[in-house]
């Protein structure tokens, strides 16, 4: 567990403390932050996701099926129950609120975290790169257009004079197309295939891919410098779901499912990681639940601090009790 800290939470605490400062001291802004994340999405993160992966066997996908299958349903079943939540259980909110607050509480941040966490305590193995890419996956390519669709919705019939009616398949089509998403797509299809990768090829790719998670954590702490920081009810049910319910469902449900305990381990880590920063992103270009949803970000990373190896522990006690 000293080890899990020292080598796993407090690198991501001091480099995200680093770009906090930097941000409050106007060195970097939050548009910088945007620039940042940018990098990290569109270039760091498919590099590294994707010569991970391709380095694997049809052996290791094939092994890890359930974990794809508990993934996709423990990780969008809490994200519809976040939606329904704060759909339902406050009556304020509207359903782009919902929507937004489903983005937020009801995603890891996979991609700016992922790595950063899991490498630090699992070590630096194809199976880590698979989780972080079929979670992804499953944010990206499936949570995002879902969240994006129920937004929309909720947008389009507040203003019933509007006739503009946008393809139910445009949100999935658009995160299809990201380099995050089709990426790790690409790497499992040539291992399908029985592709091999040359060994001469990965230092191409390894070099921007090293910048994955230093920068995402520097940029989230610059981000981080940007809100403005208020406690109610809403922020702590957001933190509570997206820090306690979450990973307990994943928990439960890989249990059930025979999951590989090394596999299971790491995707409750992945399952406890703070709110997805990209549905902050979407709040703010739609002007929709800012406030509330970035300050459930920041208590839910700092609470992070404390579930990530408490969550470890009770994985364990959980598989040498049953």
């Amino acid at each position: 567990m000293l080890h899990i800290i020292l080598y796993a939470i407090v690198p991501i605490v001091v480099v995200m403390l680093a770009g906090y400062v930097s941000g409050k001291k106007g060195i970097f802004t939050g548009d910088d932050a945007k620039k940042f994340n940018k990098v990290v999405l569109d270039y760091a993160l498919p590099a590294a996701l994707f010569v991970s992966i391709v380095q694997a066997s049809r052996e290791d996908l094939a092994k890890d099926l359930k974990l794809t299958l508990v993934s996709l349903v423990g990780i969008m079943g809490c994200f519809m129950a976040v939606y329904f939540v704060f759909r339902y259980c406050f009556k304020k909110n509207t359903g782009a609120d919902a929507a937004v607050s489903a983005l937020i509480s009801g995603s890891p941040t996979i991609g700016f975290l992922g790595f950063a966490v899991l490498e630090p305590i699992f070590g630096t193995k194809p199976s880590v790169a698979l989780v972080v890419a079929i979670v992804g996956i499953v944010v990206n390519a499936v949570g995002i257009p879902v969240g994006l669709s129920l937004m929309n919705a909720s947008l389009e019939s507040r203003q019933p004079g509007s006739t503009k009616k946008e393809s139910a398949w445009k949100p999935v089509l658009h995160a299809l197309a990201q380099p995050v998403a089709w990426a790790p797509i690409l790497a499992v299809v040539l291992v399908l295939c029985g592709l091999r990768w040359p060994a001469w090829a990965s230092p191409s790719f390894d070099l921007i891919a090293k910048a994955n998670a230093s920068m995402a954590v520097f940029s989230a702490g610059i981000t981080l410098s940007a809100i403005r920081f208020t406690i109610n009810t809403q922020v702590v049910v957001g933190s509570i779901m997206k820090m306690v319910f979450m990973p307990l469902v994943v928990l439960v449900l890989g249990m059930a499912a025979g999951m590989d305990s090394f596999n299971l381990k790491m995707l409750v880590v992945a399952a406890a990681l703070p709110p997805a920063f990209s549905g902050i992103i979407i709040a703010d270009e739609n002007n929709t639940y800012v406030a509330t949803g970035t300050s459930s970000l920041t208590l839910s990373v700092i609470l992070f601090v404390g579930f990530c190896p408490l969550w470890i522990w009770l994985t364990d006690v959980a598989l040498k009790m049953f």
